[in-house]
């Protein structure tokens, strides 16, 4: 084996480099074994597509003396100059290499990054094109600061281990890509449930859980007066006022139903419920609160007069696939599940932003004012039911 011999390198990756738990622990080792071959790297990139409602993907930049830092490009930067003048985007567009001995700033000189490695030292760059099974193209960087840049030696070593890191790169990114759509459209620890195997028809667990059920007031008033882009840019700032009131408070959005939207806070063996539930709690104010910024804009797309009514309840209820065939959707199903959306309809007629089942008051340490008992469709016990001490009453919806 020569110094600059990577093919064992080439049969640890096509092997799955299995000694690496995470893709930064991929480039790590990587790295680590291409400088014993006697490669002089000083800095590395790999740049992965991926599929995300906010993320167009990730960057991995390693360095001998900190290691590998996980970056991610959001989709506003892909205008930036920074970005659309770089070697990683002609590459994308071009799909071959691109080398420059960056130690001649005049040939570092058409692009940004390239004139800040020549600052800092480095002597040549290589990004090379990672193309993946499915067409896309993804990208690796190599640079170094030894003087006279990479040898041919070092190139071809480096060439070698392309490919293979290719095919680690894009099975590890199409679980991610899983992960991620997943997350996007039942939740994560739905989508955690799903990928550990849970897919038939029938697979349900009993669990217990603060259910948050809530809906817009007046949607259909909107919906009739409102352009279809207009209607759907609303609602997506009338659920950026719950969404992360939710998950900063532990909960996890099942779904949205129009207006609607389902969340649960599960109360896990460890979790204390009663700070679940004050949790599930300062979620709907911290909505509320928000909302009633939102209104105070009093743009003219609707928003000043957006209202919403949340009901908070706890109990057990089923939790996972429901449908027909190979079309499931995963969701919870139950009797205090039904009660959630009772209480979800009471706020209308009550003109309240928050109404609480008995179960879930008994458990709040928060104040709660009682607003009385009520007979709801499918309940044979009158349900007495609370609400926030400062929730003015809107009118009934």
């Amino acid at each position: 084996m020569t110094s600059c011999d990577t093919s064992a390198i080439a049969d640890w990756l096509v092997d799955g480099a299995r000694s690496a738990s995470l893709p930064q622990d991929v480039l790590a080792e990587l790295c680590d074994r291409l400088v014993e071959c006697g490669i002089p790297l000083w800095r590395v990139g790999v740049f992965v597509r991926t599929l995300h409602p906010d993320v167009t993907g990730r960057r991995f930049l390693w360095r001998p003396d900190t290691g590998v830092a996980v970056g991610e490009l959001v989709y506003e930067r892909l205008t930036t100059s920074e970005y659309v003048e770089s070697p990683v985007t002609t590459v994308y567009a071009t799909g071959a290499p691109l080398r420059r001995r960056v130690a001649d700033a005049r040939e570092a000189a058409d692009f940004e990054v390239l004139r800040t490695l020549h600052t800092e030292g480095a002597t040549d760059y290589l990004a090379s094109p990672m193309p993946f099974i499915d067409g896309s193209m993804h990208v690796v960087t190599w640079a170094t600061r030894r003087p006279g840049g990479f040898s041919d030696a070092h190139i071809a070593g480096l060439e070698a281990v392309v490919a293979p890191l290719a095919r680690v790169a894009e099975i590890r990114a199409l679980r991610r890509t899983a992960k991620n759509l997943l997350d996007t459209y039942v939740g994560g620890h739905a989508g955690e449930r799903i990928l550990a195997g849970k897919i038939r028809r029938g697979d349900a667990d009993v669990i217990r859980a603060a259910i948050w059920l809530s809906d817009m007031r007046g949607f259909t008033t909107l919906a009739d007066r409102m352009s279809p882009p207009g209607l759907i840019a609303l609602l997506n700032r009338y659920f950026d006022c719950q969404v992360p009131a939710i998950l900063e408070h532990g909960g996890e959005v099942l779904k949205f139903m129009g207006d609607g939207l389902l969340a649960i806070f599960p109360l896990r063996p460890e979790a204390d419920v009663a700070a679940v539930c004050d949790d599930a709690l300062a979620a709907a104010v911290a909505a509320r609160g928000r909302l009633a910024e939102l209104r105070g804009e009093a743009r003219a797309d609707g928003a000043a007069e957006l209202r919403f009514g949340v009901a908070l309840h706890v109990g057990e209820f089923l939790y996972g696939n429901i449908g027909s065939g190979n079309r499931l959707d995963f969701t919870c199903i139950g009797p205090a599940v039904n009660l959630a959306a009772r209480l979800e309809k009471l706020t209308g007629k009550l003109g309240r932003s928050v109404a609480v089942s008995s179960d879930f008051a008994a458990l709040c340490a928060r104040p709660l004012t009682r607003l009385g008992e009520f007979e709801l469709p499918g309940f044979s016990s009158v349900q007495t039911v609370y609400g926030l001490p400062d929730d003015v009453p809107h009118g009934p919806a």
